[in-house]
């Protein structure tokens, strides 16, 4: 059991990828097909790019914490994936790279129709690399050993073509019904019938490409579709397909929040179906197990996450808190009146956080950083965990100034 749980990790860190970073990468798609609704193609694009702004750095930090917990649990597996895949993996990095680089430049140009091309042809580029990277995983052609398989075939075939394609379409789709929450959010009706439409033509047309790649998968890679017609395998794609329905019926009817969530379900499910579809093999000839680091190398990773989730998830908590609740959006001006008093009853609930917040960081410098015993480091921490969510709490309860 103890040399599964880094896969549990690298399937919760693609998961998180995939709808996160994936709604991102689909948000620059929708920027090359800005056309054919009420709004104009520069209102859909600011649209699109502002709806990224305070996060779309942050979705790496997954892709990142997956490929750190693979090379650290499963060296061998590690080496060699990206030795066999290094074209996907560089046509990936290097995607993101002028994805990230065209997006700040994109702001300071007066004409920006080249940087604009760059990032939305990135955008699909990013996804497709690695949604081929999964499907040449998942189809058994990565043997083991170093650069041991084709650099070229392993990747172009049908099972990586089709899952690289169906990456991309996944993340059209998930950005099409974020946007259209974020349009309900900002007050923009045009904006909002445009994104509801191509969320539901998206999420027709990904749902017939996945079940296309059901019968590609069941031709091409036929260990993998037996994973999937069985047991848990079987309950993630029904989980999937019924959440993906959900989600078609939820946008048709406007109801964007639970569609979110619908939508990140559908999604995520696929994933895990396809971990558990695998299990235990990892690579052709080479379980989990065997791949698996000592027990000393485990542990650490195991114990390593767990403090780092301490910080990372109430940080990403935050960060997605504050945005959907408006706080990071440019205050209105005011209408030619001063604004009315606020009541008094936040600032009542809020002061005691506020006092705790301030006692827990003098007792945490104190003790981490003045303490002479183990048992007073312990504390320290302990009070600068419990500082940084009173102030978790406080960013995101505040109302907005």
């Amino acid at each position: 059991m103890l040399t599964e749980i880094p896969i549990i990790f690298i399937l919760l860190g693609l998961a998180a990828y995939t709808v996160l970073a994936g709604a991102d990468f689909g948000a620059g798609f929708w920027t090359l097909v800005a056309g054919g609704g009420q709004e104009s193609r520069a209102a859909t694009r600011d649209h699109a790019r502002h709806a990224m702004g305070p996060v779309w750095e942050a979705n790496h930090v997954w892709l990142i914490f997956v490929l750190v917990i693979c090379w650290t649990a499963y060296p061998v597996a590690f080496g060699s994936i990206a030795s066999t895949l290094a074209v996907p993996l560089f046509v990936a990095a290097v995607g993101i790279i002028l994805r990230g680089a065209a997006y700040v430049l994109r702001p300071q140009l007066q004409d920006a129709r080249a940087v604009e091309s760059v990032f939305a042809l990135s955008s699909i580029l990013t996804p497709f690399a690695l949604g081929t990277v999964v499907g040449a995983i998942a189809s058994g052609r990565v043997p083991v050993g170093n650069a041991k398989g084709d650099l070229v075939t392993s990747w172009l075939n049908p099972t990586p073509l089709m899952i690289g394609t169906l990456a991309v379409a996944t993340s059209a789709y998930l950005a099409a019904v974020y946007l259209a929450a974020d349009a309900v959010r900002f007050g923009e009706r045009a904006l909002e019938r445009d994104f509801r439409t191509r969320a539901l033509w998206a999420g027709v047309a990904t749902g017939a490409l996945a079940l296309a790649g059901l019968l590609v998968v069941r031709v091409d890679a036929p260990s993998l579709w037996a994973g999937f017609m069985r047991g848990a395998g079987l309950v993630m794609v029904i989980v999937s397909g019924a959440a993906g329905l959900a989600t078609l019926v939820l946008v048709r009817g406007r109801r964007y929040g639970p569609a979110r969530l619908s939508a990140a379900l559908a999604v995520a499910a696929i994933v895990a179906g396809w971990g558990v579809a695998q299990r235990p093999v990892l690579l052709p000839g080479l379980t989990i197990e065997q791949a698996a680091a000592g027990r000393a190398t485990l542990m650490a990773v195991i114990v390593s996450v767990a403090i780092g989730a301490v910080v990372l998830i109430p940080s990403l908590v935050l960060l997605f808190g504050l945005f959907l609740r408006g706080h990071l959006d440019a205050a209105p001006e005011p209408r030619g009146h001063a604004p009315a008093a606020r009541p008094t009853s936040g600032a009542k609930r809020i002061r005691p956080v506020a006092a705790f917040a301030a006692v827990s960081f003098l007792v945490g410098v104190g003790f981490t950083f003045f303490g002479d015993h183990g048992w007073s480091f312990t504390v320290g921490v302990a009070g600068l965990v419990a500082c940084a969510g009173a102030t978790f709490f406080l960013a995101v309860t505040l109302p907005r100034g």
